[in-house]
């Protein structure tokens, strides 16, 4: 019976418990998921849609079936180009199952246009959205530096191009020194190693000394497939160029190759090796400017010897050298003549100077100076005593003066009033009684006299012209 299990089920004791619809959905999900856990799937895009949150969902068809794909944000952001309908594609990722509806789809991590044809449809896309932002724009491009010396070269260590690029400027100059920074050039995440060079040489330029900087970087590979060159179309590479503070030379493919990094970059060569003759020129052009510029030189001295020499010849022969003899003796005499009248004229001058010295002497002598000063010194001393005989009047005045004040103000001091006789009757707060009217019966008062006081009790008052 165990051959036939629809009739065994039949005489078992316990019925089997049925699966739910979600947990049937996750288990073929599991299965899915780790049976194709990593596909690549080539087909035709349809009805594409870019949601807004990013997500990219659109179905893959070919002749007989189709299925449906999903590309989430954090995966189409690494996408080189714009999916739309009718576009062939490649893509891989790994088949898993929507539980709420039980389909299977797609969840695509990577997606590459499939033919020449696409690639170029790809190519316009990004050409086109980079120059409406005006990254292609002639005055954002840097001119070389003048004489260059540290080239970072962006490629692969195992490709012709750097190589081409060390023979050339091996070959050309003996002043620019160059420095690889190794990448790949070709596949999924070459796009990316080239971004990051460019980044850390610029990194590193921020932090370097003057002498040690990069002066220029070219970015190239040799000629492949359109394919093999993608890497140097993607959007990113592209920004990442032209935010480069270092001048870059694009050196991408063979003379008829194109890329979106050509279009972007300061300046573009058609081969590795171009870009490395357009490094090393500027030092060979220098050279045979200042090369041709001597033999300029050369030849416009020699045609001034020429010219000069002749004009001597002419002089030589001309009649004015015959004259010019008799014109120096001339000059001669006239020189002689005027000396003898500059001395002549020159010892009249020091005659008369040294007369008037000899009466500034005379008037300057010694004993005439003494006399001065014994006449001058007798006239300050009479000076003197007249200073102090009027000072000395002008003090006694003062004195005289001084005394009668004094006298005066003895006279009119209340001390002396007191001394005839007289006192002052005060108040106890201090105030003067003047009147009768400013103290009563019974009210104590102070009595000042010219020696000591006396405190005294009113007993009466009377009023002026009373015992009359």
């Amino acid at each position: 019976m165990s051959d036939y299990p629809l009739l065994q089920s039949l005489f078992e004791e316990e019925e089997r418990r049925p699966l739910s619809v979600s947990e049937f959905n996750a288990q073929v999900r599991g299965e899915l998921e780790k049976r194709f856990a990593s596909v690549w799937v080539e087909g035709e895009i349809v009805n594409f849609t870019a949601a807004r949150s990013g997500h990219w969902y659109f179905t893959l068809h070919d002749e007989d079936s189709q299925i449906k794909a999903a590309c989430f944000r954090g995966s189409n952001y690494r996408i080189r180009f714009q999916p739309f309908d009718g576009l062939q594609v490649r893509v891989r990722g790994r088949l898993t199952v929507y539980e709420p509806k039980g389909e299977y789809q797609l969840m695509v991590e990577s997606l590459e246009p499939v033919g020449e044809g696409a690639l170029r449809v790809a190519f316009e896309q990004i050409k086109a959205k980079l120059a409406a932002e005006g990254l292609f724009a002639d005055e954002l491009k840097r001119t070389l530096p003048m004489l260059p010396r540290k080239i970072g070269v962006v490629t692969s260590p195992t490709g012709a191009a750097f190589f081409d690029i060390l023979n050339v400027i091996s070959r050309r100059t003996r002043s620019v020194s160059i420095v690889l920074i190794p990448t790949r050039v070709q596949g999924e995440t070459a796009g990316d190693e080239i971004r990051n060079a460019i980044r850390l040489a610029n990194e590193y330029n921020r932090g370097a000394a003057a002498a040690d900087k990069f002066d220029v970087l070219i970015v190239g590979r040799g000629g492949g497939s359109a394919e093999d060159l993608w890497a140097f179309n993607e959007e990113h590479l592209a920004r990442a160029i032209r935010a480069s503070r270092i001048p870059i030379i694009s050196a991408v493919g063979h003379e008829i190759d194109y890329t979106i990094a050509d279009l972007v970059a300061d300046l573009r060569a058609a081969t590795p090796s171009a870009a490395a003759e357009m490094v090393a020129e500027r030092e060979s052009d220098i050279e045979n400017f200042i090369d041709s510029r001597l033999q300029d030189l050369e030849q416009v001295i020699n045609y001034k010897m020429l010219k000069w020499t002749s004009a001597l010849q002419e002089l030589s022969m001309s009649p004015v050298f015959v004259e010019f003899p008799n014109r120096i003796g001339n000059w001669q005499r006239e020189l002689d003549s005027a000396g003898l009248r500059m001395k002549t004229g020159i010892a009249e001058r020091v005659a008369a100077r040294r007369g008037r010295f000899d009466a500034v002497s005379a008037q300057l002598s010694p004993l005439k100076l003494a006399s001065n000063v014994s006449a001058n010194q007798t006239r300050l001393a009479v000076l003197n005593e007249r200073n102090s005989a009027a000072a000395r009047t002008v003090l006694n005045t003062k004195l005289k003066s001084l005394k009668v004040c004094t006298a005066t103000l003895d006279a009119l001091s209340p001390l002396k009033v007191l001394g005839r006789g007289f006192s002052i009757t005060e108040k106890e707060n201090g105030e003067i009684i003047r009147s009768v009217k400013q103290t009563a019966a019974g009210e104590t008062v102070k009595i000042k006299l010219a020696e000591g006081s006396l405190k005294a009790k009113v007993t009466e008052t009377e009023q002026p012209g009373s015992n009359e």
